[in-house]
């Protein structure tokens, strides 16, 4: 059968499994190279993102730990200061516990651990003497001081802060302290809140025992996880990002960050099954679309194949003629092979340039937010570094909408989504060809002007601003954005300090009341005026 096989075997039939095998392999490598290259820059942006998100959400929780030890060092200097009958103590608790929702419960405790004021009541620990591992580490440390996760005299987990109260001749009278109830909706669920994604992707935070102070799952609250190495580097007082695979054995993208006041640390996850799912769908779109193509391709070949080998099949013929004049003929009357050979190559190339065109534009869906259009912070990192080796000068000003969290809160995400595309278009209508215009991430902005002074950029950012305040955004009442205005050179600085240095003027804007567009220090540009408050009606 072979020797069978051997002897049928012709040069059309190489030709054409030479073709074949050319243009699979590389179809093959062209395809599996571009998709392991935006693999590994979508899993690096999503490691770098949740590290970005942790650090985000450490941060706001460390302004709110020094912001809750700062209440109860005002209410102990109060309480020291002079002695209190017990309804006065009654009413402090009360005001702690009420004044800003920090804490589930407030106690005011004598020196001996007695408990001279609680808040709520139906706690009913007036009058007894704690002896829970919160209370001793107060009275023993006689100094403000942040508990580990332990359960109170009441029975719940809770993790305390407390002052000591000193009196006038700086004596030691007891302490005041706020418990947050780690299983019960509290000030941690208001800060940290559901994560934005519904793929999978959570938050958790652990002390500096391990223990688990907060997750979406209420059932790990409480739990140590010192064996979790992210948790082992957190608690280290590290920040980072790693690879990992959760207690549930799926796979993990994590972003981590400490928060030093409180000995916390904060972890963000995706899977990655999440992060790639979109690419995924890319992939199989472009499969979709090539593979008619590629059958083409293959039939050409075939067809091709057919013309190579003819002019020698037909020399062969020739070759057998009796007569010699008439095999000249023959040879004569035979085209030159050149002409199919071309064809064949063209064929191939045109194949493979479609190819190109479709990982084209999945390198283009890598370097576009998917909901704007516009660019994301990869197409920005190269942006900069083109202009950068040019000495482009260049503005940036920096865009985030007020309030966004209170649209999403109100409106729900879907109007929030609208709003953002909303914002986008009228950055786009309120730009100049050329401009470069990107989602830094979330409800935040850039746009980056090539050849624009700082002072002809204040006036396109107060015309954006402007422009917005007067659009309402679809299904949403009308929302305003808060714009940072720099400039490089004119800002002194490298490039990449030229967009912190916006960052910075964009929430000096928040801070100054939003709705306004102020520009970087060094500048010496006038803010732009922030509107007047509308007339109440009547």
């Amino acid at each position: 059968m072979l020797r069978s096989l051997y002897r049928r075997l012709g040069l059309g039939h190489l030709v054409l499994a030479l073709a074949v095998f050319s243009l699979l392999a590389a179809f093959a490598n062209t395809f599996y190279s571009a998709y392991r290259v935006q693999r590994e820059i979508l899993l690096t942006n999503a490691l770098e993102a949740n590290r970005v998100y942790a650090a985000k959400l450490a941060d706001s929780t460390s302004n709110f730990v020094r912001s809750a030890q700062q209440q109860l060092a005002v209410s102990a200097s109060l309480l020291g200061a002079r002695p209190f009958g017990r309804q006065a103590l009654e009413d402090e608790a009360w005001r702690l516990l009420h004044q800003t929702d920090s804490f589930n419960s407030v106690l005011i405790v004598d020196a001996r651990g007695t408990v001279l004021a609680v808040m709520p009541t139906t706690l009913n620990l007036a009058g007894k003497q704690l002896d829970s591992e919160g209370a001793r580490a107060a009275l023993d440390a006689r100094q403000p001081r942040i508990t580990q996760a332990y359960v109170s005299a009441a029975g719940n987990l809770v993790v305390n802060i407390s002052q000591p109260i000193l009196g006038k001749d700086g004596r030691y009278l007891g302490y005041v302290a706020g418990s947050i109830y780690l299983r019960e909706k509290g000030i941690l669920h208001a800060l940290l809140g559901e994560h934005y994604y519904r793929d999978g992707s959570y938050l958790y935070v652990v002390d500096r025992a391990g223990r688990i102070l907060y997750h979406p799952d209420s059932g790990r609250i409480g739990k140590v996880a010192r064996d979790n190495p992210i948790v082992a580097d957190v608690i280290a007082g590290k920040a980072g990002t790693r690879r990992i695979a959760n207690s549930r054995n799926i796979d993990m993208l994590a972003g981590f960050a400490p928060v030093p006041v409180a000995g916390w640390g904060i972890v963000a996850q995706r899977p990655v099954a999440a992060t790639l799912a979109e690419m995924d769908r890319l992939t199989l779109a472009v499969l979709r679309d090539t593979v008619p193509l590629v059958i083409a391709s293959l039939l050409a070949a075939w067809y091709l194949a057919g013309l190579i080998a003819k002019p020698l099949r037909q020399l062969a013929q020739a070759t057998g003629e009796k007569d010699t004049a008439a095999t000249l003929r023959s040879i004569q009357g035979i085209r030159a092979w050149y002409f199919e050979a071309r064809q064949l190559k063209q064929a191939v190339l045109e194949g493979l340039a479609t190819l190109q065109a479709q990982i084209g534009a999945l390198n283009e869906a890598a370097v576009t937010d998917p909901m704007t259009g516009l660019r994301n912070r990869r197409a920005l990192s190269a942006q900069l570094r083109n202009w950068g080796a040019a000495a482009q000068p260049f503005a940036v000003i920096a865009i985030d909408v007020d309030r966004f969290k209170r649209v999403n809160d109100t409106y729900g995400h879907e109007a929030g989504d609208k709003v953002i595309c909303h914002i986008a278009r009228l950055m786009r209508e309120c730009s100049r060809q050329g401009d470069f215009l990107c989602r830094a991430g979330g409800e935040e902005f850039l746009m980056l002007l090539p050849g624009c002074g700082a002072a002809e950029a204040m006036l396109i950012a107060e015309r954006l601003r402007q422009r917005t305040a007067a659009t309402p955004a679809p299904g949403v009442c009308a929302v305003t954005v808060s714009l940072g205005v720099a400039s490089w050179p004119e800002s002194h600085g490298s490039m990449e300090r030229v967009l912190a240095l916006a960052d910075a003027a964009l929430y000096a804007a928040k801070e100054q009341g939003r709705n306004r567009t102020v520009a970087d220090a060094s500048l010496d540009l006038p803010d732009a005026p922030r509107p007047p408050a509308p007339r109440s009606a009547g």
